[in-house]
């Protein structure tokens, strides 16, 4: 069913490179998905699962960027599942994006392409009961970790990925501790790539990528700054969301 009923917008994203049909109310694009998806170090001919997927903007941005990719995604939430739908059709990326419906932690039945070479997550940011939750049911389940917690979140993702392929999250950088302490033993060669919101600003998102079995050291990153003294994007920032460049890590 497309949604150009009221309630709904379509808007574009990543310099207009893709159409994203969206909930006027509930949970929108921001920019981590878009950020999340230029980091993953894909190459043609691979395999990328997207969990955690919302409406599709991460795979969607992914899949415009690099036109010899497949990429699943997988969403909880059916409503959210459809409206991705609808943005791969929107799209025209049918041929190599299936959205599936379902939890992390019972995921592998549904997915046929397992294992994949590459998986890109942005998980729920808060714990049950920590901050504010908002009341609005689609939004809440977004930001609030339901039976996942983060740790089981990440060793559920893990568990998707092929030997030596890649994990790539976004998330709070005080979160960084909790990350590196579910990683350890299991995966290795992680690098931690802070956003700074502006040059001397302490970070408050990071991304962070890691390879499945690989025994090898931790690397921090320089990071990008998102925004210039003025308050708009900064030039490198400008790169990835609107001219679709990757971010190199």
């Amino acid at each position: 069913m497309k949604r150009s009923e009221a309630g709904f917008t379509e808007d574009g994203i990543l310099g207009n490179r893709v159409r994203l049909r969206q909930p006027v109310t509930g949970e929108r694009a921001a920019i981590d998905p878009v950020l999340l998806a230029a980091a993953v170090p894909v190459r043609p001919g691979e395999t990328v699962l997207d969990v955690g997927a919302g409406s599709g903007v991460a795979a969607l941005c992914l899949a415009a960027r690099l036109p010899d990719v497949v990429v699943d995604a997988l969403e909880i939430q059916p409503d959210l599942a459809e409206l991705a739908r609808e943005n791969v059709e929107l799209n025209g990326f049918a041929a190599r994006m299936t959205v599936y419906d379902g939890d992390i932690l019972d995921a592998g039945a549904r997915l046929p392409r397992l294992p994949f070479d590459h998986l890109m997550t942005n998980p729920p940011f808060l714990e049950p009961g920590e901050g504010t939750e908002s009341p609005e049911q689609g939004r809440r389940r977004a930001h609030v970790h339901g039976e996942a917690d983060l740790a089981r979140w990440i060793r559920a993702c893990l568990g998707l990925v092929r030997h030596g392929g890649t994990l790539t999250l976004v998330h709070r950088a005080d979160r960084i501790d909790a990350i590196l302490a579910t990683l350890q033993g299991q995966a290795g060669g992680v690098i931690v790539f802070p956003l700074w919101p502006h040059a001397g600003k302490p970070a408050r998102r990071v991304i962070i990528q890691a390879r499945k079995g690989l025994v090898a050291p931790a690397v921090l990153h320089p990071g990008l700054a998102l925004h210039d003294p003025a308050g708009g994007y900064s030039d490198d920032a400008e790169q990835v969301l609107r001219h679709a460049a990757a971010i190199s890590l």
